[in-house]
């Protein structure tokens, strides 16, 4: 995008003229010194080709002709000048620009020239330049100079300056900005999980490089060129310190003597550049920067070797980076020492930071899926927490309701054991001693019902195939004693069986059926039908007497003993229904639920 940018800027600039030679001379005053002979160079124009450690004034003048001035305002367009300048159209001043603080070099400049200061025909342009020699700054880059310039008409100029502002300020500046909030956020992140510590290493690597390219798009540092050479040399030592570290602390690397030799660098690199001196700045620096390069090649193959032994192939996505990277300080320190394609820098120099931003978002988006691992696994131990405390309850109670159950059930066999030797032995004495029949049968029914008792509180199960027999003698005796013709109906070989309590109350609610057909029914004939069905026990009993009388319709719960009979089969949890109409005779259908464990398998 930045290519395009650039390249935009130059489809109209037709109607412009490039002056790409100039005559030079040095000098101090603020006119171009006739006194001394010129030397003609080609524009563009790199102090550090010919001129040594001499970084004083140099004056350039140059040429244009201007046969037929256009409607609209001329200007003047300088892709490079590197140091601060003074332009004269004509013997009149027409611009100064730069000052102790102020960085040109990255800087393209923009000039209008007055209307009534050009002249047809030949016209002269003064420019003086106080750069920086090559020995006194860290980059070539930021040595004495001046790139070929070019006059036309103020609107097309225009658009070639705010393309190369855009490729060389604007978007170093955007990315810096981008890149030093990103990296506050990654540090503080390693600082807050001390696990993670590359992270914390990461974000100063950010921080630092935006630090380095601030002075490619600040306007004005508060220090003299001199000053902002050597700190911008120094943080260099620290970004090595941050990239080494990065690169092996992300492949779980960690080496003592390493990190103590980086700590040390960071002290000995600015104290090197302090004891050499200003002459020596662009040598020192150099060596320290091929040194930098060597550290941090080292530590790029061996975090690729490590992610490669642990993760069984090569990182390919990390590679390319790494790559991309590489070249991008290869560029920068070539372009040090030889000229290079203006925008083939500028493009490298943003291939660095944007290369950050990429693997900075990569690292926010791991840390975040981690963080959502973290989460899901906590909110996962608490769903466990809950049903382990919820099945600990569930125990607790089961144990509390087995040893109340245990106490219940103790009672109940003290109980009943009294009912057998006490109540027992005593009815039966009456029953064999009484010499009235209706006290015998009084006694011996209420010693019935008294077995029937002890039975549903300390018997066993029984099986369903022996509860139909016993049900079926005794109903179908009493029936035949009252003069009804009983029927029974019943499947066979049923291998379900009723729990004690289960059979004493479904004792019950037949003998109770009966006793209402007996006495009140008038019936001649009764049936008794038993089924199985979805795990249910279906029991009903048909009559063929009178039926209920209609004073009782709606109201069939309050006599002849239908209460109870509803009564127990709902504390079964099963149901009693009654069906009758005057001369129809009576329908009981009793529901029972049968134990599951019981069931036969299918």
């Amino acid at each position: 995008m930045f290519a395009l940018l650039w390249a935009l800027g130059g489809h109209a600039l037709a109607a412009t003229q490039t002056l790409d030679q100039a005559w030079v001379v040095a000098g101090e005053g603020d006119r171009f010194p006739t006194d001394r002979t010129p030397l003609l160079r080609a524009l563009p124009d790199d102090w550090a080709d010919w001129r040594g450690n001499d970084g004083g004034p140099l004056w350039y003048r140059l040429r244009f002709d201007l046969t037929q001035p256009g409607p609209g305002l001329m200007a003047l367009y300088m892709a490079r000048v590197c140091g601060r300048y003074l332009l004269q159209l004509n013997g009149q001043l027409v611009h100064r620009a730069g000052g102790d603080g102020v960085q040109l070099c990255n800087r393209p400049q923009l000039v209008t020239l007055p209307g009534t200061m050009l002249q047809p025909g030949t016209n002269t342009l003064d420019l003086r330049v106080d750069g920086e020699p090559l020995s006194q700054v860290a980059s070539r880059l930021h040595s004495g100079g001046l790139s070929a310039i070019e006059i036309g008409p103020l609107a097309t100029l225009t658009r070639r300056h705010a393309g190369a502002s855009a490729l060389q300020i604007d978007a170093p500046q955007a990315v810096s900005a981008t890149l030093a909030l990103m990296g506050c956020f990654m540090f503080v992140l390693g600082w807050r999980h001390r696990r993670e510590s590359y992270l914390a290493y990461f974000g100063a690597l950010s921080v630092g490089w935006a630090l380095v390219e601030a002075r490619r798009w600040l306007p004005e540092l508060p220090w003299p060129p001199a000053v902002a050479e050597f700190l911008q040399a120094a943080l260099l030592a620290f970004v090595t310190l941050a990239a080494v570290q990065f690169l092996l602390r992300y492949a779980n690397c960690r080496i003592g003597w390493v990190s103590q030799a980086l700590a040390a660098q960071c002290v000995v690199m600015p104290a090197s550049l302090v004891l050499a001196g200003a002459p020596w700045l662009h040598g020192v620096v150099m060596i320290w920067l091929y040194l930098f390069a060597l550290q941090i090649g080292a530590a790029a193959w061996v975090h690729l070797r490590l992610r490669r032994r642990a993760q069984g192939r090569w990182p390919v996505p990390a590679a390319l980076l790494l790559c991309l990277g590489g070249a991008a300080l290869l560029v920068e320190l070539v372009a040090r020492h030889w000229a290079l394609p203006a925008v083939l820098v500028h493009l490298a120099r943003l291939q660095v930071p944007l290369a950050l931003l990429v693997v900075g978002l990569r690292l926010v988006q791991k840390h975040g899926q981690a963080l959502q691992a973290a989460e899901a696994s906590r909110a996962n131990l608490e769903v466990r927490v809950r049903e382990a405390t919820a099945e600990i309850e569930r125990n607790f109670r089961q144990l509390a309701e087995l040893r109340v159950e245990q106490v219940t059930e103790r009672e109940r066999k003290r109980i009943a054991a009294d009912l057998h030797d006490d109540l027992g032995a005593k009815l039966l004495t009456i029953v064999h001693t009484s010499d009235d029949p209706r006290i015998s049968t009084l006694a011996r029914e209420s010693l019935e019902e008294m077995r029937l008792s002890v039975r549903g509180l300390t018997g066993k199960p029984v099986r369903l195939g022996d509860a139909l027999g016993d049900w079926r003698a005794e109903l179908m005796s009493r029936l035949t004693q009252s003069g009804i013709e009983g029927e029974w109906s019943s499947p066979d070989d049923l291998p379900q069986t009723l729990s004690a309590r289960a059979y004493v109350q479904t004792t019950r609610i037949l003998r109770e059926a009966t006793n209402n057909i007996v006495k009140h029914s008038g019936a001649s004939q009764c049936t008794f039908t038993c089924a199985i069905a979805e795990g249910d026990l279906q029991l009903t009993i048909q009559d063929n007497g009178a039926g209920i009388p209609l004073e009782l319709d709606g109201r069939l719960d309050r006599g002849h003993g239908m209460s109870s009979m509803k009564h127990r089969a709902k504390q079964m949890q099963g149901q009693c229904l009654v069906e009758s109409g005057p001369g129809y005779g009576t329908v009981i259908r009793l529901t029972l639920p049968l134990d599951r464990a019981t069931l036969p398998t299918p």
